[in-house]
C-alpha cells in the first residue's frame, strides 16, 4: 500500500493534469480555444505587419484611405470612412451582446442565452452584409474612373481624391492627380497622359483605380481572411443558438460552450479593431 501511495504521489507530481485539477482553473476546451486564438493571432499580425512594411516602403505612392472608402448607402457626397466605421460599430456592439449571452449562461437563464445569441448573430450577419457591399464598390469603383499608364502608374481625377478638399487643395474638373498626390495642371501633360493611359474602373488583384495594386491585394487578403473568420463565428453561433433553444446546455447544467464560443467572437472583434486602426485611420 505504501508502495501504491508513493507511486500516485510521483504520477501527479510528474503529471500536471494528474491531480485532479487542470492547470489555471480551466478546462481542457477552454484550454484548447486558447491556443488556437495565439496561433491565428499570430496569422493575422503577420498580415498586418507586411501591410504595415509595403506601405511604409511605397508610402509616396500608396493610396489614402480617406480617397477610396468614402461612399456611404444612400448618400452622393464623399464621407470619408463613414461606412467603416459603422461596421465597426456593428461588430463591437455584437461583441456586447455575447457577453450578455455568456453572463446569462452563468446564471442558467437559458431564455436570455437564447435571445442574446439571436442578437449576436444579427449582428454578425448586418457586418457580413456590409462587408460584401464595401467589396462591391470597391470593385465597381467611381464612375469615371482613373488612367493607368503602360508603365503602370495610376492617374486619378480630382473628384474622387475628397483628401484634396480636406487639405484645401481644389483642382479644376480636367485636371489629374499624379501617384505621388501632386495635382497636374498643365494641359498638355494632361493631353499626353490620356493619349498613352488605359482606363480603368474599380480594383482587382492586378488593377486599382485608387493607386498601387498592392493595396487592393492586402484589402482582399486582410478583409477577406477576417470576413472568413466572422462567417465562421456566425454559422457556430447558429448551432449554439438552436442548441440552447432545444435545452441542450440546461439539461447539460452549464453553458460553458457559450464562453468558448465567446472567446473566438471576442477575438474576431479585436482583430478587426486592429485591421480598422492600421489599415483605415493609420
Amino acid at each position: 500500500m505504501a508502495a501504491e501511495a508513493t507511486l500516485a504521489h510521483e504520477n501527479s507530481s510528474s503529471n500536471p493534469w494528474g491531480g485532479g485539477k487542470s492547470p489555471f482553473g480551466i478546462s481542457w476546451g477552454k484550454m484548447m480555444m486558447w491556443f488556437f486564438l495565439v496561433s491565428d493571432a499570430f496569422t493575422f499580425s503577420s498580415l498586418i505587419i507586411a501591410y504595415g512594411a509595403f506601405r511604409h516602403r511605397l508610402t509616396h505612392i500608396w493610396p489614402t484611405a480617406n480617397d477610396v472608402f468614402t461612399h456611404f448607402p444612400f448618400v452622393h457626397d464623399h464621407l470619408p470612412l463613414a461606412y467603416v466605421g459603422l461596421m465597426t460599430f456593428i461588430l463591437i456592439m455584437s461583441s456586447v451582446t455575447m457577453v450578455l449571452a455568456v453572463d446569462a449562461g452563468h446564471r442558467r437563464d437559458n431564455k436570455s442565452v437564447a435571445v442574446w445569441m439571436g442578437l449576436t448573430i444579427i449582428g454578425g450577419f448586418m457586418f457580413l452584409g456590409s462587408q460584401a457591399w464595401e467589396w462591391y464598390n470597391f470593385i465597381s469603383g467611381t464612375p469615371d474612373g482613373a488612367l493607368k499608364m503602360p508603365t503602370g502608374e495610376i492617374y486619378r481625377f480630382p473628384e474622387n481624391a475628397p483628401s484634396l478638399h480636406a487639405k484645401g487643395i481644389h483642382a479644376p474638373d480636367w485636371a489629374l492627380i499624379s501617384p505621388d498626390h501632386k495635382v497636374i495642371e498643365d494641359k498638355a501633360e494632361i493631353a499626353r497622359i490620356k493619349a498613352v493611359a488605359q482606363p480603368i474602373h474599380g480594383a482587382n488583384l492586378t488593377d486599382n483605380e485608387y493607386g498601387h495594386p498592392l493595396f487592393a491585394d492586402f484589402f482582399f487578403f486582410i478583409t477577406g481572411f477576417h470576413g472568413f473568420h466572422v462567417f465562421s463565428g456566425v454559422v457556430i453561433n447558429i448551432i449554439i443558438f438552436f442548441n440552447v433553444l432545444s435545452g441542450v446546455y440546461s439539461r447539460r447544467g452549464h453553458y460553458e460552450q457559450i464562453e468558448k464560443t465567446g472567446l473566438y467572437w471576442h477575438f474576431v472583434d479585436l482583430v478587426w479593431v486592429f485591421v480598422f486602426t492600421f489599415f483605415y485611420l493609420v
